[in-house]
């Protein structure tokens, strides 16, 4: 039931990433969005792995690790321009 909850939600905050950014509330750039496609995207790996979809978990390990990048360039560039 967990990793069920766990896809589920990984889908929803995906999709809400996604609506949020193409109505122009978040941007790509914007922390929040990053974090919702880190968390999403593990809800999908949790998901996919225990039922075996190897595709689809590698797709979002993939996806987790662009999100870390971006979460990662964000944290320096604000970290610069605070100084």
């Amino acid at each position: 039931m967990l990793v069920e909850v766990a896809g589920w939600m990984g889908a929803g905050l995906i999709l809400l990433g996604y609506v949020l950014v193409t109505a122009d509330k978040l941007t790509g750039r914007s922390p929040a969005f990053q974090w919702m496609n880190l968390l999403g995207a593990a809800g999908f790996v949790i998901n996919g792995a225990w039922h075996g979809a190897i595709p689809s978990a590698s797709l979002n390990v993939v996806w987790m690790a662009i999100a870390i990048f971006a979460l990662f360039r964000l944290y320096r560039i604000r970290r610069r321009q605070a100084e």
